[in-house]
This record gives C-alpha cells, structure tokens and sequence, in this order.
C-alpha cells in the first residue's frame, strides 16, 4: 500500500492530473469535497463540489488545496484555475459547461504555485526511502580486491553528494541573497484567466486532415455529447458509448510530439468513463 501511495504521488510530481485528482480527493474527503481536473492551454482547471456550501468556503479551501498543490509540486503546472459548486449531476464536458454558464458556480478564483527552491528539491531528494540495508549475515564474501573497490566508489559518492549539497547551499544564497525573482514582498496580480475553446470551435476551426486522431476524437466526443441529451432507447445509448469508446481509443493513439499530448493522455481516461456511463444508461433502458 506504501508504495503505491509512493507511485501515486510520484505521477502527480510528474504531472498527471489524474493521479493529482486522487490525492485532491483523499486529502479532501473529510469534507466530503469532490475534484475534476483539466489541463489546457499551460492551466489546471479544477472544478470542486460538495453537498453542502459550508466546505466550499473560498478562503478555506483556496488555501487549503494550494498546500496541497505546492506540496506535490507537479512538474509545468504553475497556474491554477478553481472554481466551485454543489454538486450537480454527472456533466460530461463539465468545463464547456462552466465556461458557458459561470453563474452556476458559487465562486471561480485563479492561484499560482510558488516554485521549490534548489535547496528544498535537494533536501526532498535527500530524504526520499532507500532501500532497507541486508543484514551483516547476509552479505556475501568479498576478496581483497572487490573489498577495495567498493572503497573507492564509497569515497567518490560520498565526495559527490558532498560536492552537490555545496553547489545547492551555494544556489541557494545566490538566488536568495542577489537575484531572487521573488524578494519583493509586493503580491503580484494573478494573470486573468483564459478564455477556455470549446471542443466545437476547435473542430471547425483546425485545419488537420482527417487522419489527425486528435481531431477526430474531439469530433466523436462533440457528437456522442450531443446524442447523449436526447437518447432515450437501449441502442441509442450503446451507440454512444460506442463513439466514446472511440474516441477514448483514437485519443490514446496521439504521437507524443503532438502539441496537444497532454490534453490527449488525459481525455483517453475521460472518454473511457463517459463510454461505460452510457453503457449503465443501455443497461437501465433494457431492465425497464
């Protein structure tokens, strides 16, 4: 359980914003606080929901969830767009939503994660679990030879850790004391947020061939989305966890050098939950 705990957290640390979503959720879960995440355009927009209004306090949690964040220290997330409801029902494409009708939310505010100094990285590094040494009866014999050896390579790693702990206290006095970005004890503004694009503008307005999946799949999500609101059949519904599927497959076969990547590994796992929602509306339809 550790060390899965430990993978989890290093994804997060990596940047997956699925892996993010479930620390948010645990850390969280005593006030029955809910989060769904995207990332787009250099943003994470996390969307939180409870019951009730009085978990949803903005200060409160604002506060709380850029600990979290800042903790985790997810790699190239630097801005942070919160925003905050009751919860509602299951919304497929829920930032289209809030970007369409923002009076819905009780509050929307953007954050911006403070970076970890070199010193901080270093100590975090220092102090990450190794490895539980064998016991002295375990360890096999060794000769004179490899006994002398391994002496070196002690003395060189013992002089190079040496020689990096140096380096980041002298980093650290340098960015503290001469050019620290962040000495000045005047807040700067938080950057307005941006407009989010609905997958519908970016369909029509991308010039990719029909072989780009990326376009496709956004394509066969606006369509599955847009089915969804009037199905009322068993194979209307399977229809559409059909397309989704697709979509979530289509969406998986992005070429890592596409600029749109990310927002690609993240919607695999989100079209694959919209396919097997639709698929619990088939299964409704043909019990009634």
């Amino acid at each position: 359980m550790h060390d899965s705990m430990d993978d989890i957290a290093k994804q997060a640390h990596q940047g997956s914003v699925a892996a993010i979503i479930q620390i948010l959720n645990q850390k969280l879960a005593d006030g029955r606080v809910r989060t769904r995440a995207v990332f787009a355009d250099g943003v994470l927009h996390l969307l939180c929901e409870a019951p009730i209004v009085e978990p949803l306090e903005c200060s409160v949690l604002v506060n709380h969830i850029q600990k979290i964040l800042e903790d985790i220290a997810p790699r190239n997330i630097r801005r942070v767009n919160i925003n905050s409801r009751i919860v509602q029902e299951q919304q497929l494409l829920w930032l289209e939503e809030i970007s369409r009708n923002p009076d819905h939310l009780l509050w929307s505010q953007e954050i911006i994660l403070s970076k970890p100094n070199l010193l901080q990285q270093g100590i975090k590094a220092l102090k990450s679990p190794k490895a539980e040494p064998r016991k002295k009866s375990q360890l096999p014999k060794l000769s004179s030879r490899k006994l002398k050896e391994n002496n070196h390579v002690r003395r060189s790693f013992v002089g190079g850790m040496s020689l990096i702990v140096l380096l980041l206290v002298g980093w650290f006095v340098y960015d503290r004391l001469i050019s620290s970005p962040y000495a000045s004890t005047t807040p700067q503004e938080p950057t307005p947020p941006p407009t989010p694009v609905s997958p519908s503008t970016t369909a029509t307005s991308t010039t990719a061939t029909p072989s780009d999946p990326f376009t496709e799949a956004v394509r066969l999500a606006i369509e599955a989305d847009a089915e969804g609101k009037t199905a009322n059949t068993a194979a209307q519904w399977l229809d559409i966890a059909a397309r989704w599927e697709k979509a979530s497959t289509l969406m998986n076969s992005v070429n890592p050098d596409h600029p749109r990547y990310e927002i690609a590994q993240d919607r695999v796992i989100l079209y694959r939950q919209n396919s097997q929602l639709a698929q619990q509306q088939a299964q409704q339809r043909q019990s009634e």
